[in-house]
Formats: structure tokens, C-alpha cells, sequence
């Protein structure tokens, strides 16, 4: 899981420095018949030449191993429409098995979305007040959404307790996972993702074939609540099918008991990993490997944390909309398609997307690179530069709200209104030719 040169000792304590850190980023995401949720060809379907079980068409690369894999999509009535629809022309183009749950039926440009809280207990849904919303639209359909379901607000320490959709979003974990399995008994590994997470199928894959999918395996980005280790939603999960199992039955023995717990709870995925490690299958540490960060966020060259990202493989990125997770799509079609490279490093995001964005423009109005030593000294963006490269391990510089941060890791950073931005390209370049071409990617533990 760490690196062989660090000693039990060490990793021990960079483990928990680790998911302190994660918790304060993270806290706050057999055969089946024929249906058009698996896109499964037909006369009228312009897809139809797709063939999957290693033969893709134009459009899909070879994917061995993706006919065992279910793939569970979660989503919400308030976001489904705007956030799922990409995904058909994208990421479940290629995928002969997947399902999507929400928390209201519906078809979605002919897919079906199925409602992950019908095996709920009615008793629980007419007595906790999280189902308000769930029994509106139950009863009225779409219009029963009133204006305020759609209300957002930046995540805290404890998610989003003023919206709707979140607060019923924690009752999907446990019954979404056990219609899974019953959806798919004979899939090896059930591949769990929201519909702002862009996975990268080939790395996954590669990623898989390494475990044993006979065995127990609860893989995900680590994430602590008190003392359940979890993993991250919205970074996406991975659990083989018997331990996908154990917690299906687990679920069957204690449900009015887990249903109680999900009340007093915030988080379902947190649910779902108590319930996964109370029966024995505990969390395969996996970050940088699946992210809870998008593009602008990520910062490649971090030492804080028990693994460097730049050789391993990045699986997943999360918080996209729909324009990013089609430019993801197309950039790595092109590097199938073109340069015949289907494994994706972190080193290959920063080189190939990252790098040359920053390049493009290396000095922006009105965005914010997320440069975060403050600099009291500063009172204008040239000041603020001055002393960025009066620093010498300084790449980056942000002024914004008439403050100067700087920066020693380069990042893309975001959209900002009234910042301005700037990156020391020389410094950039040297730092990327010093970290040079990985040997060999890094797959970290898989045992």
C-alpha cells in the first residue's frame, strides 16, 4: 500500500496523516435479458455495429474483461436529466452491463432509471422527514419538485444539510447494492459511480485483473467518519461479488436495525462501509487511483501524502459536468485511437492536459489556480508575482479578494470572478522534466 522504502513505522503514521487529510477534503461523494439500459444493438439503434467482449467498433477500445462487470451508476431526480444524458454518447457507450438507480423511475432518452428505494420500508418513508421529497414526486411524478429541491450550497464538514436530494441520497447506498447483485449474480466485480465521475474503463480493467474477484475486495478512496473507514462515493468504489454479497446478506439480517443507523447517519457511503467491515471486508486503500478532485483541481506533484500520483494510474475524477466529462472521453479516444496508449497516468494528465492548458495561457484574468500560501506583502498582482519568483520554490501565484497566494505546486485551477492568476513556466517545465517518463505504471498493493 505505501512504498517499500517507508518503515511499518512511518507508514503506520503517514496512513493516518492521510485519512485526517482525506476526511477534511472528502467530508463534507449471469445473463440478462435485452434492454436498452445495456445498449445492446438493434436494426434501429445507430449504434448497432458497437460489439463488445473485446471487439468494440470505431469508438471503443478493447476492453477485455468488461462483459463480468456490472456497472452502477447512482443519480437523483433533481440532477438525472441534466447529468446523465452524456454518459449514453460516452463513458456506457462501450459497456454491455450497466445500471442506473435514482431515487424516482423514470427513462431517460429511452434508457430506464430505476428507483433505488422501493424495497424500503413504507413505515420508514411516510415517518422519517428525509423522504418528503420522495413521496412528492411518488405521488405527482416530476411535478411534484417544488423550486427549493433544486437549491444548492457548497459542501461542508457534513455535506449539504439544506438540500433535498442530499439528505435523501444516504437511503440509496444499501438498497442500490443489493439490487445490484440481484441485477447481475454472476457479475465478478460491480463498478459503483455518480454521474459526475469520469472513469477511465481500459485503466480500470488493467487495475482489476490484478485482483483476485474470487475473494472479498472493497476497493475505493480512503475516507474516515468517526472511527468507519469508508470509501469515497463520488470518487467511485469497487467490490467484488463476494463481498458485494456479504453485504447484501448483512443487510438482509439487520435491516430495520442499518435503516435506523442510515437515519442518525449523513453519509451513505459511510453506511455502507460500516456495514461492509462489520461483516469483515475492510477498505483496499486506493488513492491517487480514484480521485474526488476534477482537472483544475489536482495537484500532481503533492509529497504530503503516502504515494506520489505522478506514475500511477488515475482511474477516476469526479465534480465534472457534462462538457468535461466529453472532452475526457475524446481525449482518450484519441490516445486509444491515435497512439494506441490505453493506461492512464497521472503523469499523462498533467503532460498531455494540464501542462499544455497552463502553457496556452500563463497568465488569466478572472480565474484562480488555487495557489494557497498567503503573502501579506502583496498589493496587486505584479507584487504578487515579484515575490512568487523571488521564492524560489515558488511555480504559481494567485491575487484574489486583494490577497497574494502563491504556490510550489503547479495546478489548473478554476474559474474565479475578479482573480487573476499566473504560472513561472520555466520552473513548471523544469519540475515535469525532472519528475521524467514513468518506467512502468504503479498499480500500488493489489494483494
Amino acid at each position: 500500500m505505501v512504498p517499500r522504502k517507508f518503515s511499518r513505522r512511518f507508514a503506520a503514521i503517514a496512513a493516518a496523516v492521510a485519512l485526517f487529510f482525506l476526511y477534511h477534503v472528502f467530508s463534507l461523494r449471469s445473463s440478462l435479458p435485452q434492454r436498452p439500459s445495456a445498449r445492446t444493438s438493434t436494426s434501429a439503434d445507430p449504434d448497432s455495429s458497437i460489439k463488445y467482449a473485446g471487439e468494440p467498433s470505431t469508438g471503443c477500445p478493447s476492453l477485455p474483461g468488461i462483459e463480468d462487470i456490472l456497472v452502477v451508476m447512482k443519480t437523483g431526480v433533481t440532477e438525472a436529466r441534466k447529468k446523465v444524458p452524456i454518459h449514453f454518447q460516452t463513458t456506457l457507450k462501450c459497456i454491455p452491463h450497466y445500471v442506473i438507480y435514482s431515487d424516482f423511475e423514470e427513462e431517460i432518452e429511452g434508457v430506464k432509471i430505476y428507483d433505488a428505494l422501493s424495497t424500503i420500508d413504507s413505515e420508514v418513508k411516510m415517518r422519517v422527514q428525509d423522504f418528503d421529497i420522495y413521496n412528492r414526486i411518488n405521488g405527482k411524478g416530476r411535478k411534484g419538485l417544488e423550486q427549493q429541491d433544486f437549491a444548492d450550497e457548497d459542501n461542508t464538514s457534513f455535506g449539504k444539510p439544506n438540500n433535498p436530494g442530499w439528505k435523501l441520497d444516504k437511503w440509496k447506498f444499501l438498497p442500490m447494492a443489493q439490487e445490484a447483485l440481484k441485477y447481475k449474480p454472476d457479475a465478478k466485480w460491480f463498478v459503483f459511480m455518480e454521474a459526475d465521475t469520469y472513469p477511465s474503463w481500459p485503466t480500470l480493467l488493467a487495475w482489476l485483473a490484478k485482483f483476485d474477484h474470487r475473494k472479498p475486495f472493497y476497493l475505493g478512496t480512503e475516507t474516515q467518519i468517526g472511527e468507519t473507514i469508508f470509501a469515497h462515493g463520488g470518487s467511485g468504489f469497487m467490490l467484488s461479488n463476494p463481498a458485494l454479497t456479504k453485504a447484501s446478506d448483512q443487510y438482509d439480517k439487520r435491516r430495520a436495525e442499518l435503516d435506523d443507523y442510515t437515519n442518525g447517519h449523513w453519509a451513505g457511503d459511510c453506511v455502507l462501509g460500516k456495514v461492509l467491515a462489520d461483516a469483515g471486508v475492510h477498505l483496499h486503500f486506493s488513492w491517487p487511483i480514484l480521485q474526488n478532485s476534477n482537472l483544475g483541481e489536482l495537484d500532481e506533484f503533492t509529497t504530503e501524502l503516502y504515494r506520489e500520483p505522478w506514475c500511477y494510474i488515475a482511474i477516476a475524477l469526479h465534480h465534472l459536468n457534462a462538457a468535461e466529462i466529453e472532452d475526457l472521453w475524446k481525449f482518450e479516444q484519441k490516445r486509444w485511437h491515435e497512439k494506441n496508449k490505453h493506461i492512464l497516468l497521472h503523469s499523462d494528465l498533467f503532460r498531455e492536459l494540464i501542462y499544455p492548458e497552463i502553457a496556452t495561457s500563463p497568465t488569466r484574468l478572472n480565474w484562480d489556480n488555487l495557489a494557497g500560501e498567503e503573502q501579506p506583502f502583496a498589493t496587486n498582482f505584479e507584487d504578487c508575482r515579484e515575490i512568487c519568483e523571488a521564492q524560489n520554490h515558488c511555480v504559481q501565484f494567485s491575487f484574489r479578494d486583494n490577497t497574494c497566494f502563491t504556490g510550489g505546486n503547479p495546478r489548473l485551477g478554476k474559474p474565479h470572478r475578479g482573480a487573476s492568476s499566473g504560472w513561472l513556466m520555466s520552473r513548471v517545465r523544469t519540475m515535469m522534466d525532472k519528475k521524467g517518463l514513468c518506467r512502468s505504471p504503479e498499480f500500488g498493493n493489489t494483494s
